[in-house]
Formats: C-alpha cells, structure tokens, sequence
C-alpha cells in the first residue's frame, strides 16, 4: 500500500467554502488513485480552511502530474460555490507536491490541475499533459470570447447575457448599442453576469456600494444631486468637499488658481505623461518674444529659452473637433487649447501663454500672465478641463483599463495555467469614445517603453520631475524582476521563437487590442529573450504602476472641482477683458454635475479592501526556488524604493507617493 497525505486549502475571502461534496483522483506516471471522498459529513471545506486528509493507494503512483477535483451535491443541501486555493500533496518517499488552483468550482464539475512546475509546450512529453495543456486552452476559448466594445477601441470580454444600457447617438451610427464613457462603473454591473473567475469579489463588490450609497444619499438629502443652477461663490464648493481630506487635498483647495501650482501638475500630478519640450513654436500658436519677454526673467527672450531647453509645450489638439452633449438641459461646450510654459531660475515650470484653439486668428487670442485676473484664471481653467479628457479618456481609461484588460484576456484564452508567462503575471460619451479612439490609433508600442518615453518627450533631465524618478526606479525593479525569472525559463533565443503558445498570445494582443494596425510598431511575434523581457515588463508595469500614477490621486486634485472640472457651460472667450467672476462661475460644471463626478472620482479613487500590493503573491504558483529567490529580490528592491520616496518627501512642501510601491497594487482592480 502506497500513503499519500492530502492538504486542500479553500479560500479565505467571504463566501469561499461550500457544503457540497468534493473528490479527489491522484494520477502520477504509474497510474491513478481511486476517486475518494474528501467531506467529512459536510464539516470541511469552509472559508480559510486547509483540510487534511489520506488517500490510499495500492500501489506507488511515480511521479504525481494531474489530480482531479469533483464537486458533486452532498446530502440535501442546495449547490454552492467553492474557491479552491490550492492541493498539497506529500508522496510516501517524503516529496511534496503542489497542485495550484485559485479559482472558483461554481457548479458540479470536475476541475484537473497540473503540478506546479511551469514549463514551455515542448517541455511537456507526457501525452497525458500534452492532452491537459491543449485541453485547457480549447475550454477558456470556448468559454472566454472577443467582443467590440466601441469601433476603434481595443476589444473587451464578450458577456453574452449581458449588454450594456442603449444610448443613441445620430452622429455615430456604429456607436449605438454601446455606453464608452466610464465604462468602470458599467462593468460593476457588468461582473454579476461573468463566470465566477473573472467577477469581483463579494468584498469588492459589497464594499464599493458601500462607500456609494452613504455619500449619494447624502448629497440627495442636502438637496444638491437635483440641483441643476450655477455655484453662486467659489467657497460654496466646499459644501462638498470630502470628509475625508489629505494634505494634497488641502493644498489643492488654497493654491489651485497659482501659476506655479498650475505647472506643478503637468510633472507630478494625475496627468504626468503630456508634456513635451518645445524647440520651435508652432505656426499654430503664435507667441512672440514680446508677449512672452516680461516672464521670462531679465536679460533672456524666448528663442534664447528655447535653446536652452527651457520651454515646454502641453498641446491638446487630440480634443479639436470633439462633439458635445446638453447636460441638465444646457450645451456644454468645448476646446483643444495650446499651453506654453517655461522652466524659471526658481525651478518652476510656469504657463506664459494659453490659446483655447488649434486655430490662431483674431477670435482666439493670447492669453498671458498679465491679463486681467479672471481672463488669465478662466484660460487655465479651460486648459484644466481639457487635462480631465486627457486624463480619464487617455491616460487613464485607455492606457491602463482597456489595454490591460485585452492583456488579460489574451494571457486567459492563450496560455495555460502551467505556463511560465501565466504563472509570473499577476465628454459626452461618444466625444469621450472618440478621444479615446483617436489615442489608440495614435499609440505606440515605444510609448509604452517606459525609459523610451521620457527621452521622446524630451524631459529626461527636467528637475523635479518625481513621476519620471519614481516611474524608472519602479521599471528597473520589474525589468530586473521579468529578467531573472524569463532567463530561467527561456534560456536561449530559439526557446522564446519556438513557443507556439508565447507567439499566439502576441498575436492575440495585437489583433484584439491594437486591432492589427502596424504603424502602432507592437510586435507580432517574439524572436529574442530581450524582445520578451521587454514586453512582459511592458505588460506588468501598464497593469500595476501606470495605473496607479493616474489613479490613486484622481480625489485629491480633483475633489476641488475647479482644478479638474469636467464640463464648460460657456464657450471659450474670443475677446480679452470680459470675464467676471459671476461668468467664471457660470462657466463651471452645474451643482449636480459637480456632485456626480465627485462620487464618482470619489468611489473609483478609495483603496480596495482586497489589495495586493506590487510584488506581494499570496497565490502560490511558483515552486521552483529560483523564481521564489527573484519574487523575494524583487520585494527587497520595491521596499528599497519605497523607502527612498518616503524619505524624499520628508522634504517637499507637496509629497508624490503615487509610485511608493507599497501604494501600487499588483494589478488593476477597479
């Protein structure tokens, strides 16, 4: 008789453990167990549990590959859901095998599950786990599908009991059927139709109505989510002001209307990936040295500041053309205004010139620093409201929600669990889906290169430019990290070339997220170790830290709606000298615009209560120690990171900590 000692752990989120009754085969090279009853008169398998159990055999089974777990009804009691962690077996010479699951057995089924090892297609020999592997990928593509979100966007996870809310729109045709603008919220609902493994958690969900409900109802009591008038004064906006404040919050409130503060967020606010160095101006944007000289400092003039490299450029000509909507009954209005700022001998980056059009001509003045207050202040406010389209469109929605999730999907129906890649991975709304489909169509592959990016944009070398510190010192760390691990795995060149399932991933990606455009230079294939170092990073740091640098702050700098204000009721000014206070005020979103975008920055900015920070793996995939050794390498080098970010804004007036490690989570979760 062979003994071999059984350990099954269930899931510690709520709701994991099941009453129903769950078997268990252990298949090796030298045959198979016999099909045993794990349940113990419905005591096991509850939430947080590790079970043990003994299965005997009546001869050696070899080397253990495949168990397979069978969830069948138990007794009367109705079928449930069950979260497997993972399967540890002990072999009766003393050697320990470990079975991942980390997935949900909703109904009666069987689940097989490989030994941890992760290995490339031709490492596999065994025709049984030849079989297993092409068995998988067939089932997650029969089950996981492509679907069109919004022509020109990359494609998304086709629910198909579910579709979303019909909003028409005469202008676009092809949009209609589809809900592009905040579509973060919409897949909340989304999830409750998904297979168990793609859904949020009870948790996340419970708790994201949670934070929801108690600051709508109150903004509903106080009368303020049905009032569609002006803010009558700039300080009745702090009726709404978030209980919960912070130190950024705080300073965003006192010195949002400073020309300092206001070119401070093009290098470490929620934004930080626009601006460009400026060595020509524009014949678009006709500056001269004479508007521009007195803000300058003595004894310099412009073309002598842009040689020096001491000029910039935010250009949002990505905007110009974007159709609006009415909100509570009133035309909104729009622009893709121009802003030139210049690097001082203080080290401010300072505005010294704004055009609220793509055009130049005798309706589209110049405004400088030394017009009348409220025509300067209206200028960068509408330079701001083009920073929320940028911002939640681009930077945010696309770049990092969109784009990681045809990630996931490809990683999903392309590569199995063993798999070493899947084991290492952790405006109105059609003018909002337009912005976001003229950025893809406009997105490179370089761009995504994080060192690459910075260079391009010619601000490699601006000072204090925390984002790009911290963005590199966190790149390194996964670039490292992706190294140590790839090598080991594909340690030659043909390794990477010769893995079918590697290439079908890329394909995949390329196909469904940058819908087969070229000029975009992602790759098809990969043929080179370097080639997969770099876009496996690429990959990790999209889902984890760029994500977080345009996220986590979302509340503090936009919870003061005139920093960030996501709707202008009056058009852009053609003439200087008429702007009041009371048009000011006029132009800026209603009181219940205000209130609907704050609960909603508000809801998508509050930490999960499922975090994982970036480099925690609380899922055990790797069993192999020389991945164990670079995850722990890896954890040393972001604790190393975070240390020296806090240390440095010890000494700042306004911290950046949206790359502190500790803060980034492993991937996107909301």
């Amino acid at each position: 008789m062979a003994t071999y000692k059984v350990k099954v752990a269930t899931g510690t989120d709520l709701l994991s453990g099941t009453m129903d009754s769950i078997s268990l085969v252990i298949v090796g090279t030298q045959g198979e167990s016999h099909k045993q009853l794990l349940n113990h008169f419905g005591r096991d398998f509850a939430t947080g549990a590790v079970d043990e159990y003994t299965v005997q055999c009546q001869q050696d089974l070899g080397e253990l590959i495949i168990i397979r777990l069978y969830k069948e009804r138990y007794s009367f009691f109705p079928k449930n859901s069950w979260y497997c962690n993972y399967v540890q077996i002990c072999a009766p010479n003393g050697r320990i095998y470990h079975f991942p699951a980390y997935q949900w057995m909703d109904g009666y089924e069987t689940l097989a599950l490989r030994e941890a090892t992760g290995k490339r297609p031709e490492e596999d020999t065994l025709p049984i786990l030849q079989e297993h592997r092409r068995e998988e990928i067939r089932a997650k593509q029969d089950l996981y599908h492509w679907r069109v979100f919004v022509p020109g966007l990359p494609n998304y996870v086709d629910i198909p009991s579910y579709r979303p809310p019909v909003r028409r729109n005469p202008n676009r045709p092809e949009w209609n059927g589809y809900i592009p603008g905040f579509p973060i919220l919409i897949n909340i609902k989304a999830t409750r139709f998904l297979n168990s493994n793609l859904r949020y958690s009870f948790i996340k969900t419970a708790s994201f109505f949670l934070r929801l409900g108690p600051m709508a109802l109150a903004f509903k009591v106080r009368g303020l989510i049905d009032n569609k008038r002006s803010w009558k004064r700039l300080k009745d906006i702090k009726r709404i002001f978030p209980a919960t404040k912070s130190v950024i919050s705080e300073y965003v409130v006192e010195h949002w209307a400073e020309d300092r503060f206001f070119g401070y967020q093009y290098l470490n606010g929620i934004n930080p990936s626009l601006l460009r160095r400026c060595t020509q101006i524009p014949d678009k944007f006709p500056v001269t040295d004479d508007m521009v000289a007195p803000f300058l400092g003595e004894g310099t003039c412009l073309q002598a500041e842009l040689e020096k490299g001491n000029i910039y450029l935010a250009d949002y000509r990505i905007l110009e053309g974007i159709p609006t909507v009415e909100l509570s009954g009133q035309k909104q209005h729009h622009c893709a205004p121009m802003c030139l700022l210049h690097f001082d001998a203080e080290g401010n980056l300072m505005p010294i010139a704004i055009q609220l059009s793509q055009t130049p001509g005798p309706n589209c003045p110049i405004f400088l620093p030394s017009d009348c207050e409220w025509d300067w202040l209206l200028a960068k406010t509408w330079v701001r409201y083009a920073e929320f389209y940028c911002h939640e469109a681009i930077s945010h929605l696309l770049e990092t929600h969109l784009i990681a999730e045809a990630f996931c999907l490809a990683t999903i129906r392309q590569l199995p669990l063993c798999h070493p890649l899947y084991k290492g991975m952790s405006l109105g709304l059609g003018g909002f889906a337009e912005v976001m489909v003229r950025a893809l169509s406009e997105m490179t592959y370089d761009s995504l290169y994080v060192p690459n990016d910075f260079v391009e944009r010619g601000v490699q070398d601006l000072p204090g430019y925390y984002f790009r510190d911290d963005s590199l010192a966190v790149w390194d760390a996964l670039e490292r990290y992706v190294t140590e691990v790839i090598t080991y795995y594909y340690p030659c060149d043909a390794a990477v070339e010769g893995d079918p399932e590697l290439q079908c991933w890329v394909q995949d990606i390329f196909k469904e997220c940058l819908l087969g455009r070229e000029s975009s230079g992602f790759p098809t294939c990969l043929r080179t170790v370097q080639e997969l170092i770099r876009y496996v990073t690429i990959v990790i740091y999209t889902c984890s830290a760029r994500h977080a640098a345009v996220n986590t702050g979302q509340l503090e700098f936009t919870s003061w709606m005139p920093n960030f204000p996501s709707s202008m009721r009056n058009p852009p000014m053609q003439v200087k000298g008429l702007t009041t206070e009371e048009v000011f005020m006029d132009t800026l979103p209603d009181v219940k615009t205000t209130c609907i975008v704050l609960l909603v920055l508000w809801t998508l900015s509050r930490e999960p209560d499922d975090k994982r920070p970036l480099g925690h793996f609380p899922d055990i995939h790797f069993v192999e120690e020389a991945p164990r050794r670079s995850m722990e390498a890896l954890r040393q080098r972001l604790m190393q990171i975070s240390h020296n970010i806090r240390q440095r804004n010890k000494c700042l007036p306004i911290p950046y900590y949206y790359l502190d490690p500790v803060l980034i989570e492993n991937s996107i979760s909301i």
